[in-house]
């Protein structure tokens, strides 16, 4: 069978080898999540033509002014997930705290938790730009038929036995890692199923893209205004080009295609970063690093940070390996930056 004629739940089927012991629970979970980024899908795709745009009035517990759609997107992911009882617990970048899911026996017998960031870039909604979903998903520590508690969501991004993003662009693109590499499956809207278009994704070792909102370039620490003068260098096979579409999915999915690097420091007005450790930042890294790239808060690696809150916020230097790895070295002359 050749790769484009493979769907997902064949190809989580095909790779059910890698698993010690299945049930079937992941991939049930996965296809859950399949289901909710295609009701996302089809919303998306007629924003201009109902009234689904603009600010839905409220404030997240971030502090930001949640969209229309963000709602939307974070009600059907929780739901899709809650109404299904696949997983044990669920945390969303929408929600204050996270969700406990109790069995029809007030236990919950399920070994997953996910994380979820519903509508990734939902700025751009309102001009039609592309926007994303980001998942998560860890096993959980607490004892089987007991309460979720927050440890199940507090883990290092190492404990990941899965991630991934949906891409809601010119076309529509899961992408996914279960610790084998990276996949990408693109929707075919005629049947609405999703297929193998992209295996086997890799991070070009180098790079000649950098993805960073220059507007704040005042605001960044020496070590980023540093690599910066870098990569708009002429010297070798620089200078770089510029391409930050302000949409962490979208930017990481053309820079693992194309090659370059993501990067969201801290900052004067931000001293601890924008990005979620839990909700974007842990799942990118995964993916990262299963596509031959690197992932890093300009310091350590991404996967190796202890969280020690759900909303938590880091600085992310994201991409090819090289790109990464001369980031680093620019802030290691820095020490003191990394005490954000």
């Amino acid at each position: 069978m050749k790769d484009n004629n493979l769907t997902l739940g064949e190809f989580i089927i095909e790779n059910q080898k890698h698993y010690e012991s299945t049930s079937g629970e992941f991939s049930r979970l996965i296809s859950s999540i399949k289901l909710a980024s295609k009701i996302v899908n089809y919303k998306v795709n007629k924003a201009g033509l109902i009234d689904i745009l603009g600010a839905a009035g409220d404030i997240n517990i971030q502090g930001e002014d949640q969209q229309k759609l963000d709602v939307y997107a974070n009600n059907v992911f929780m739901q899709t997930l809650i109404n299904r009882e696949i997983v044990c617990g669920i945390a969303s970048e929408e929600e204050d705290d996270f969700v406990t899911i109790k069995g029809k026996h007030e236990t919950n017998e399920n070994k997953y938790v996910v994380l979820i960031d519903p509508l990734d870039g939902s700025s751009n909604i309102d001009v039609n730009v592309s926007v994303g979903t980001i998942f998560s998903i860890y096993r959980r520590i607490t004892p089987v038929g007991t309460p979720v508690e927050k440890i199940d969501f507090l883990q290092r991004g190492n404990q990941q036995v899965a991630a991934g993003y949906v891409v809601y662009g010119t076309s529509t693109m899961l992408v996914y890692t279960s610790g084998h590499g990276v996949n990408g499956f693109t929707l075919n809207p005629a049947i609405g199923s999703f297929y193998l278009s992209h295996p086997n994704m890799k991070f070009p070792e180098k790079g000649k893209i950098y993805s960073i909102n220059e507007g704040n370039y005042v605001h960044f620490p020496q070590g980023v205004k540093d690599y910066l003068k870098y990569c708009q260098e002429e010297k070798e096979d620089r200078p770089y080009t510029s391409r930050y579409i302000g949409s962490l999915v979208s930017d990481f999915h053309r820079n693992m295609i194309k090659g370059g690097i993501y990067i969201y420091p801290t900052s004067s007005i931000g001293p601890k970063g924008k990005l979620r450790l839990l909700y974007e930042c842990n799942p990118m890294a995964f993916l990262a690093e299963q596509a031959n790239g690197l992932a890093s808060d300009g310091y350590q690696r991404i996967l190796d940070i202890k969280p020690t809150e759900l909303h938590q916020r880091v600085p992310f230097f994201c991409g090819s390996r090289e790109m990464v790895k001369k980031a680093e070295e620019f802030m290691a002359k820095y020490p003191d930056d990394a005490n954000y």
